[in-house]
């Protein structure tokens, strides 16, 4: 956890492995934001790193969930509980599901299986109504006086928006602007991949939004999976280049019976191909070893894609 010269804490949530989900905590004129908030279970540490950085739990006046995948949003009811005088910011597609979770867990429970959920996202729980703010395109949280703009950017989710901080000059992008691991850091920069999860990627979509947040000209980013990156104009180009050749690996494989593997090999061979040009020691391995739940989760969500253009 370390602050930086904005206000802007970094919180690692701690879920699955060290640095692989990131919750970031503003402070203004004495008071605070939270931009997403890790899984249910992860609800205690987050907590803690809250106290940790000196801001008292009654200080929290916004959590702010970028879209309401589990990794992202899971930990919002549990939260809530303990922020007494925090309000939710959720996409207007989102609303519903943390309002009544029992959609999301179901889903959730579909991808992750039951064992993995009950390790990783028990204890969701659902958030007041009346606590819920509805983020539509534009909406502007104010931060005592420091103003959140929330940005609808559909892509990876269409309950997902991105939040401009204009002190910073930075957004905080959710899983919007790709996955990029410090582990994969080399002299040549970050090392950045999109993210299709299921079951609503759609590739138009995702370009526009990244042209959407490129538009601002920001200074940094800062994402998910993980933390913060510079050199936004070189990994938009890298996000666009490598999500058309993702389509292409889908569409080669639709129709087969073992399309979902071919898919993964495919993903697989295209990561390390990147990976090597970027100068990444040991490539094969390192991408099998710090993307691989990503690249099962990308294939499903491109396999989800294929089937949902084929109705």
């Amino acid at each position: 956890m370390r602050e930086d010269s904005g206000g802007i804490t970094i919180i690692d949530t701690g879920y699955v492995r060290p640095a692989l989900c990131a919750a970031y905590l503003l402070r203004s004129g004495g008071r605070a934001a939270l931009i997403d908030c890790g899984t249910a279970t992860c609800a205690p540490r987050v907590l803690a790193a809250i106290e940790a950085a000196g801001v008292d739990r009654a200080s929290v006046d916004w959590v702010m969930v970028t879209h309401v995948h589990l990794d992202h949003a899971g930990g919002a009811g549990p939260l809530m509980r303990a922020l007494p005088n925090a309000r939710l910011v959720v996409h207007p597609r989102g609303a519903p599901h943390m309002i009544d979770p029992t959609r999301l867990i179901a889903g959730a429970k579909a991808v992750y299986g039951e064992a993995d959920f009950a390790r990783d996202h028990a204890g969701m729980l659902p958030v007041p109504e009346a606590r819920v703010v509805i983020a539509d395109d534009g909406h502007v949280v104010d931060l005592a006086g420091r103003a959140l703009v929330c940005v609808d950017t559909p892509g990876h989710a269409r309950h997902h928006y991105s939040v401009w901080d204009d002190v910073t000059r930075s957004w905080f992008a959710g899983d919007t602007f790709g996955i990029s691991y410090r582990e994969l850091d080399t002299d040549a920069g970050a090392f950045i991949v999109p993210t299709t999860s299921p079951v609503q990627f759609d590739p138009q979509q995702m370009h526009a939004s990244i042209d959407r947040l490129l538009a601002r000209a920001p200074v940094s980013i800062r994402i998910a999976h993980y933390g913060e990156v510079t050199e936004c104009t070189r990994l938009g180009s890298d996000l666009h280049t490598v999500i058309d050749a993702m389509v292409a690996i889908a569409q080669a494989a639709d129709g087969r019976d073992d399309r979902q593997s071919v898919i993964v090999d495919g993903l697989v061979g295209l990561y390390t191909e990147r990976a090597v040009a970027h100068g990444i020691v040991d490539a094969p391995a390192r991408v099998r070893e710090v993307l691989g739940g990503d690249i099962a989760l990308n294939a499903q969500g491109l396999c989800a894609w294929l089937d949902r253009v084929a109705r």
